[in-house]
């Protein structure tokens, strides 16, 4: 197990109170209980706490729609909203995320596949990228992979 600095700490809880928003509904007065599901927890590598950033992104595939191979150069966590979205990073297997589901991808892995699962539906989800360095979040492989 990777052991997270006071920052890495701070950045996870950051991370969970972004992606765990509970809200509480109010009908004629009485309120319903709040409910919280933990849609991922992961560990993460040592990062250097005085530079964290952390990106929230919305992302939406018309039907059909895919992204050319990339590469994400800081740890990505994902939550899908609507649709389904197909994904495989470089020696995984490919997946499946449907909607109420979450992914996470480490930095530097290869994205060879990241796609609309529907050929007739969009697709959006929302990512979450968690930097300790100023990059561009979204690059072209290193490895050349097309």
């Amino acid at each position: 197990m990777t052991r997270v600095s006071g920052w890495g700490s701070l950045a996870i809880a950051m991370l969970v109170g972004v992606v765990l928003v509970a809200a509480q509904d109010r009908v004629d007065g009485d309120s319903k209980p709040t409910t919280v599901r933990v849609a991922l927890a992961r560990s993460l590598p040592p990062m250097k706490g005085e530079s964290l950033k952390i990106t929230v992104a919305e992302i939406t595939y018309a039907p059909g729609a895919a992204s050319a191979p990339h590469s994400h150069p800081c740890p990505v966590a994902g939550y899908v909203v609507a649709g389904a979205v197909r994904m495989q990073v470089k020696g995984e297997a490919e997946a499946v995320y449907r909607a109420g589901e979450s992914f996470f991808e480490s930095a530097n892995g290869v994205h060879l596949i990241s796609a609309n699962a529907s050929g007739t539906e969009p697709a959006k989800f929302v990512v979450y990228f968690l930097c300790d360095h100023e990059t561009q979040l979204s690059v072209p492989p290193v490895d050349g992979t097309k």
